[in-house]
Formats: structure tokens, sequence, C-alpha cells
């Protein structure tokens, strides 16, 4: 996992002058042709208005390693404003970075940043989180603010070059994950950093280099810092990536999957501890094999407290006896009591799971010994296929059986219609009504944002909207 390898980039503060490396469009694979159309169109927008625009991250590594990118999001000089004059068809998004988001038909969304600086305290000043700031930088200040030398790369359509400051090129090359500067410094200032060093060393299949993963075990009890919802996000974007059983594997090797997941350290330490975790990645595997889907097969959708039951599901087999056990009536109750209280203490605050979620957690969990039993007798029983969590437990159950050897789940039975599956949450600012445009319609002459106001005599509750 780690090896001897070149000394990583110094940063500007131990170097001066950062200089780059450009690459030829002669000298990497990337052609302009394989940018998304809509990417293409927000960078020439920009280009023509006088501004510089770059492709950036993970879509200049992923183009190089001859992949097809999930995101092509965009940096650029333009201040946020200007972006939004730029673009009507935009909101801004975000509180510590501020990002403008360009929509495209099919809720096709682009995301444009303006290149930022480094914090102060990236650059010195005492040991702590970074703060929250929104500073404008130029292009070498936003290389050296990125997490990986893989994702600090810029790819420009004016000559086709690609901008690399860091060395991401050259780490591509040799299949390495490295942290851009002092990993020491990086994962003190961020200890988020540590879950995508893994994320990114399980999706790829790389080396994390060896100074980065020393830092990563000494710095992995600061992830304690982090707020609970950011880790739960962290990991649900793991659960969900097709590499969940490296990522697995990659925590455990490090070290870091009992700082993550408290509840399993005592079970991996007891007698039944390989076991526990051949469990819990043969269960991965399978949500991996239904999430590997090609391009034009119709997308996988499994509900995030489907993915985190899947992830407690070994500690729960441990913990209670599942599947075997067989309880009803007032034990049955119990035991739902009593999943329900540990889930809630040993996962549900630590990554501030919300309640209905727990819930649904929790149900899944406790009914996975009915379908077990009900399925011993033959077929789901009617009385069984009633129920409201039928469709989800009869699923879960079907993973799990799956990762005991039995016959695979159907993705089919995880898809969602493309269109529902590409809608994104957006708050509409629906245009004010005008005089006389009427109210027959329930929606109609509401703007989004101001629904206390009217152009009508009357108004609604006695609030007129004033005449321009």
């Amino acid at each position: 996992m780690a090896g001897e390898l070149p000394e990583p980039a110094p940063e500007p503060e131990e170097s001066g002058a950062a200089p780059a490396t450009v690459i030829p469009e002669s000298d990497h694979p990337i052609r302009e042709h394989q940018l998304d159309r809509e990417a293409l169109k927000v960078l020439y927008r920009l280009r023509d208005a006088g501004f510089k625009g770059y492709l950036v991250g993970g879509g200049v590594r992923d183009l190089y390693l001859g992949r097809t990118p999930k995101d092509f999001d965009i940096s650029t000089d333009a201040r946020p404003g200007q972006l939004r004059q730029m673009f009507r068809n935009s909101r801004t998004i975000g509180r510590r970075f501020r990002l403008v988001q360009v929509f495209f038909k099919g809720n096709k969304i682009i995301e444009v940043s303006t290149l930022r600086s480094r914090s102060e305290y990236d650059i010195d000043g005492e040991e702590q989180v970074l703060p929250s700031n929104n500073t404008f930088g130029t292009l070498e200040e936003d290389a050296f603010r990125r997490d990986l030398t893989i994702n600090a790369l810029f790819y420009e359509i004016e000559h086709h070059t690609i901008i690399d400051y860091t060395g991401g090129v050259r780490d591509l090359d040799q299949k390495i994950i490295r942290m851009v500067g002092d990993p020491d410094r990086r994962f003190t200032r961020d200890p988020v950093r540590i879950l995508r060093v893994i994320r990114h060393a399980a999706r790829t299949g790389f080396a994390i280099e060896e100074a980065t993963f020393a830092a990563l075990q000494r710095h992995k009890d600061k992830l304690g810092l982090c707020p609970p919802s950011r880790l739960r996000d962290e990991v649900l974007k793991d659960l969900q990536s097709g590499a969940s059983r490296p990522w697995a594997e990659l925590c455990m090797a490090s070290n870091l999957w009992t700082t993550l997941f408290a509840l399993y350290e005592p079970l991996f330490a007891g007698e039944h501890g390989d076991r526990v975790r051949q469990d819990l990645l043969r269960l991965l595997a399978v949500l991996d094999r239904i999430h590997s889907r090609a391009a034009d097969e119709e997308p996988i959708k499994i509900p995030e407290y489907l993915l985190l039951a899947t992830l407690l599901l070994p500690w729960a087999c441990e913990r209670f006896g599942l599947p075997d056990t067989n309880v009803r009536g007032p034990s049955f109750h119990r035991l739902s009591c009593t999943i329900r209280e540990e889930i809630d203490a040993a996962f549900g605050e630590p990554f501030s799971v919300q309640r209905m979620a727990k819930e649904f957690l929790a149900t899944l969990l406790i009914n996975l010994s009915t379908f077990h039993h009900a399925r011993s007798q033959g077929e789901d029983p009617k009385w069984l296929k009633r129920k409201s969590y039928y469709r989800d437990c009869s699923r879960f159950y079907d993973i799990y059986l799956e990762s005991q050897g039995m016959t695979a789940v159907s993705p089919e039975r995880f898809t969602v219609e493309r269109a529902r599956a590409d809608e994104t949450e957006v708050v509409e600012l629906v245009s004010p009504a005008t005089e006389g445009s009427g109210g027959s319609g329930r929606n109609k002459g509401r703007g989004g944002m101001n629904p206390a106001f009217s152009s009508t005599k009357t108004g609604v509750f006695g609030l007129r909207r004033p005449r321009e």
C-alpha cells in the first residue's frame, strides 16, 4: 500500500513561486470531444466574455484515466455575481464556498466555482480546523488548496493543455494517491480528508503514498472533531460508490474502521472477528454488484437507510443472534426496543441519523428473522406481503441471502425511472403575478418566495403587492 516514491512537490510557501507543468495535447490523452456538451458551452461562454475557465478535479482525472466522469466541474476567475449575470439559468449555493450551478435541459447541472486562495491557516498559524472562508485566488493557489495531487489538475480549451502545479499527472502515471503539501498539516486542518484519501484509493485501485498513509494513521482519531452529519454523508458516498468493499478493506487495513464504527471494535477483537469481517465484506460486495450499471441502463437507487442497515447487519447478527432468533409477542417487542436503543446510541447519535431513517433502519434489522423463518416455510405468506415494510424488508433480506451464497438479487429491484433519478431539488423562484393574472388556479399568481402578497384588491391576509 505504501512504497518508495519521489518526494512530493513542495508547497509555494516552501519554495517561492510554484512553476506549473503545462502538458501539451500531444502528451496527454484528453480530447475536447470527450468533454460534456454543456460543460463546453459554459467554458466557451466564459472565454467569449473575457474570463478564463478550466475543467478541474475529478473530471480531468477520470478523462486522463480513460473513464467517463460523473461530473464536469469548472473553475474560473469570474466572481459568483458575474457568473449569475452571465448565466441566467443559474443559482448560487454554498455557505463556506459559494458555487454557481448552471442548469440545462433534462435537469443537467454544471457547477462553476471561482478560483480560491488558500486560507491563512493553511499557510501558518496555530494547528486548528480550517475556518469558513471564501477568499478568491489564483490558479496556483486553487491548485494547492485541493486535497489530492490527482485532483489538482486543470484542463483548458484554448490550447487543449493540462496545467499541473502539484505533480498530479506523475501520480496518475505511477498510480499513487498523495496529499497536496504536508499531510500532517492538511489532515489537522480538515480530518475529513482522511476519508477522501481512502475513497480515491478504493475507487482507483491506486497505492497510498507512504507519508500520506502514515499521517492518516496518526490523525485518524481527529475524525471525532468533524460534525456527525458530515461523516454520515461521506460514508454514504462510499456505500453508493460501487467500490464499498475495497473501501472497507482499506479502512480495516489502516485501523480506520473501528475509529469510524466503534460498535464493531469488540466484535473484531472477539473470537468470531474474522467471520464478522468476512460477512461485512460479502455484503458490501453485493452492494457493489448492484451499483455496477452501464451508463445506458436504468439508474440504481438504493435507499440510504437500506445502505446503513447493510453496514450494520453483521453487527446486528452477532449481537442479537439474527436471523436465527425467532421471537414473537412480548419477546419480539422487547427485542425491537433493544435494537432501536442500541442503534440510536451506537450509530444514530455518532452519525446524526434522522429519526425516520433510524426507524426504517431498525425495522429492516428487526424483521430479518421474520423473513428468514417465513421463507423457510416456502413463499412469503400473504399476511407478510400486506405489511407496509414488505418491499424494503424483502429486498434487504435478498441482499443478505446473496451474501450467504444464495440466489443473486436482481438489480432491477432497485432501478428508478431515469427522469426521477435525474430530479434535482431546486427552489424555483416563481415570477410574481401581474395585475389581472387572476387566481383561478391554486398555484397561479403565487410567487414562490412571497406567498403573503397578492396583486388582487383584497390581497392575502390583507397584504397587497405594491405596484411597480
